[in-house]
């Protein structure tokens, strides 16, 4: 057997981007047309890497296998909570990768833990340092179920202080980078051997002893392969990167060698799309030839222990020339393009643990009312971070604190614990590593400190923000429109703070287009209806009622007043307060309707001030991703008669366009406009139809084709790819049902003519499951003379071919 050793790894991440009050993320509009950055890398990363397909020299798949089961890999905590929330089929995928992957690498698992939520972490003050291990820890203990060996450290930067937090919490092994070494010498030796600022030799994993007599094994990677696979195109064929790859380990096969890469796991399908078929490809070429052992470096640290001590470069990173720098001053790295400066980041990162460390003052104080260890409660809080089930939290407190909290205080409690969790998802990596101050991964760190800022508002009374935005001011931003960051947390942060009068006034107005049951989840909140009434004068709306609001998350509840009132089209206002009693209620809600019955809207307005204060909320108030559903909603009218509009254009004129189609004259930009927006819209009509017409779609699809009307493609591509989801989910289900299988395979030639880049992953895993547990059953029966099995076995080999997978 050879004594060479592959290992790839990957790092899986994305920063968290839920909104901080709401606990979810919401539409991003640069990720089109999926609603969100995650879905979107979801379906070009992750999701293909659970099912990555081999394939022939005719390009058909020969295989599928799970990736992660073969790379040493790292999953953001972040990620894969938001993972099993919204994605829970690849998330249990890749946990199950994990569990087999210990059947091939002697009980070693290929996954490994990471500090928490991506902080900096030689920039980190000690106790952040222990709770982002802690907790990186505990996320990995709770999904895995087993022991993490290496922690990932986010973006390798290191220092000894961190390496002491790993190596206190168990972790046996991180990766660095190979410039990342400063000296080496053999165990037990005098003397050592400077590297001079040349890369270490990674073919083998060293010992880093630690001040505190604790030690830890560390990994460097390969620089040179990592970087080509990247950046410079090594995963443009699969057999190019095996080759790479055995060919940098040496020839003389005497001692035991790790070849060893690491790469953000974006880079294998995100970053460069069907990287992860190169990458699987790449495992089954090597290991059809033989050519190495694949391992992951949990398996190689025990078969093959450090034979050697390593210092290493205090303060640095693998993506930052400079060290650290690129978080936390002007260093010059960047993304570049722009003629941008940086300096922004230190005032932004002064401003950030100025706020920290004031906070930490609260955070001692006020939960030192409560028990004598402040700390450990923070330290515990991953817990309750998995499951904020009421029973779970309950059980939190009977652990964490020595006495019974009354209700009160343990609002208090999870509220300073939320203000802790927010002070660290503000470091987030992210709002540093990017060239521009009012970037989308900035702003998300200040809605982090806005959070924090509030919650320890609300504990201690104090004002923080007054300061903060001052240090803010700083912070100048590249874009003379916003100035600096001051002006981007007053524009873009500010108006996303929210509270319990927030969500009233969310429930109030979208209850003019939907009736909630009377108990509802919205987001982070649980909202019990007390009393509610809709009242109606001809095409006016008047919604008046009472409920109790409760946050999930701080245990915070109040009982709120709300009126909504709709005018017709974006006319809409609605007002807030705590609810007093029930007489000033009943005499608010009766008052109110007199007014309205009376169809005297100037007067209802007037009232609602009087009640509830100049405070008036409107449509823009509303949760963002329920404005676009309410905005379908309330321009429907409009929008069907701007497509009228269009239609009748496009009706008139089209047979002026039939008279001489081989002119190939482009159309006047106004008719071009109407005919575009008619084609489009009808096949999104008839691919959405419950029993489509091919005839037309074809047509319709020809059309397009025949006049360049492709721009919206991507959107008809998503819903596309949804429609053959559905239709392949349904076979599944109805297997034998031929006229099913003969709609799927027409929905796909037609789509083909356009043609549309529809993502048949889902499909294709099922076909390829169907093919080997299904097809050889009913090709027997066919072959037997079954009539109904031979129009099945040919519509089934038909769909191999649309779906470019090796037929049966």
């Amino acid at each position: 057997m050879t004594n060479k050793y592959i290992c790839i790894h990957g790092h899986f991440y994305q920063p968290p981007r839920e909104n901080p009050w709401l606990e979810t993320i919401e539409l991003q509009d640069s990720a089109y047309p999926y609603p969100d950055w995650n879905r979107r890398i979801t379906d070009e990363c992750y999701a293909p890497n659970v099912a990555s397909r081999i394939l022939d020299n005719r390009g058909d798949i020969i295989d599928i296998i799970n990736n992660y089961t073969k790379i040493n890999f790292n999953f953001g905590s972040t990620l894969l909570s938001w993972m099993e929330r919204e994605e829970p089929d690849i998330y249990l995928a890749i946990l199950k990768a994990d569990k087999s992957s210990q059947h091939f690498y002697s009980g070693h698992g290929s996954a490994i833990a990471q500090a928490y939520n991506h902080m900096i972490m030689p920039l980190a003050n000690e106790r952040d340092k222990n709770t982002q291990v802690i907790w990186g820890i505990r996320d990995f203990e709770f999904r895995f179920r087993r022991k993490p060996e290496g922690m990932w450290l986010p973006e390798t930067a290191v220092d000894i202080p961190t390496l002491e937090a790993l190596a206190k919490q168990g972790i046996k092994y991180t990766i660095l980078a190979p410039h990342q070494a400063v000296a080496f010498r053999t165990l037990g030796a005098k003397d050592w051997i400077s590297l001079d600022n040349r890369p270490i030799n990674g073919r083998r994993p060293f010992l880093c002893i630690l001040p505190s007599g604790r030690t830890i094994a560390i990994f460097f990677y390969n620089g040179s392969v990592s970087h080509d696979i990247a950046f410079a195109g090594l995963l443009n064929n699969g057999e190019g990167l095996a080759r790479r790859l055995v060919d940098c380990c040496s020839n003389n096969g005497s001692e035991p060698e790790l070849m060893h890469v690491a790469t953000d796991g974006e880079t294998y399908g995100h970053h460069h799309r069907f990287g992860n078929m190169a990458l699987s490809y790449c495992f089954h070429f090597i290991e059809t030839h033989q050519l190495s052992n694949i391992t992951v470096l949990g398996e190689y640290l025990e078969k093959f222990p450090p034979r050697e001590e390593v210092k290493i470069r205090e303060n640095s990173s693998w993506s930052c020339a400079h060290g650290i720098e690129r978080w936390r001053s002007d260093c010059g790295c960047c993304l570049g393009g722009q003629a941008w400066k940086q300096a922004w980041r230190q005032p932004l990162r002064e401003a950030m643990n100025w706020l920290r460390d004031e906070l930490a003052k609260v955070y001692e104080q006020e939960m030192g009312k409560m028990t004598e260890d402040v700390w450990m409660p923070r330290d515990e809080y991953i817990k309750v971070i998995f499951d904020r089930s009421v029973s779970n939290v309950r059980n939190f407190f009977k652990t964490c604190f020595k006495r019974d909290l009354t209700d009160q205080e343990k609002v208090a409690a999870l509220k300073l614990l939320e203000m802790q969790r927010h002070a660290m998802l503000m470091f987030t990596s992210c709002g540093w590593f990017f060239d521009e101050v009012s970037g989308i991964e900035t702003v998300q760190i200040l809605q982090y400190a806005a959070r924090s800022i509030q919650l320890g508002h609300e504990v201690s009374g104090l004002d923080f923000e007054t300061d903060f935005v001052a240090k803010l001011e700083k912070a100048e931003s590249n874009l003379p429109e916003y100035k600096n960051a001051r002006e981007i947390y007053s524009r873009l942060v500010k108006p996303k703070v929210i509270d319990l009068i927030n969500v009233g006034a969310h429930f109030a107005i979208s209850s003019l287009f939907e009736v909630y049951p009377e108990s509802v989840n919205i987001y982070a909140y649980h909202v019990e209806v007390r009393s509610r009434k809709l009242h109606e004068v001809g095409k006016y709306k008047l919604f008046i009622g009472r409920a109790g609001i409760r946050s999930d998350v701080t245990w915070e509840y109040g009982e709120v007043e709300f009126i909504s009132i709709h005018l017709g089209d974006y006319n809409i206002s609605a007002a807030v307060r705590y609810h007093k009693d029930e007489q000033s209620f009943h005499q608010m809600h009766d008052d109110l309707v007199d007014i309205f019955a009376e169809n005297n809207i100037t007067d209802v307005i007037q009232r609602m001030i009087h009640y509830f204060g100049n405070q008036i909320f409107n449509l823009w108030d509303l949760f963002k991703n329920e404005q676009g559903k309410v905005l379908e909603e309330v321009f429907e009218s409009t929008l069907e008669s701007i497509e009228t509009s269009f239609r009748g254009i496009y009706d008139h004129y089209y047979p002026l366009m039939q008279i001489r189609p081989d002119f190939h004259v482009p159309l006047p930009k106004a008719l071009a406009v109407s005919v575009e927006f008619v084609l489009n819209r009808d096949l999104f009509i008839e691919i959405q139809k419950k029993d489509m017409d091919f005839e037309r779609m074809e047509h319709l699809i020809k059309e397009m084709k025949r006049w360049n009307f492709i721009r919206d493609k991507e959107a008809i591509n998503l819903a596309a790819t949804q429609k053959l989801d559905y239709l392949i989910s349904r076979f599944t289900r109805y297997f034998r049902d031929t006229g099913l299988l003969y709609i799927i395979c027409e929905f796909l030639r037609v789509c083909l003519i356009l043609p549309l880049n529809l993502n048949v992953w889902r499909a294709q895993n099922i076909y390829f499951s169907m093919a080997k547990r299904l097809y050889p059953k009913v090709k027997a029966q066919a072959d037997a003379g079954d009539e109904d099995a031979e129009f099945w076995v040919k519509a089934f080999e038909q769909l191999s071919v649309y779906l470019k997978v090796h037929s049966p």
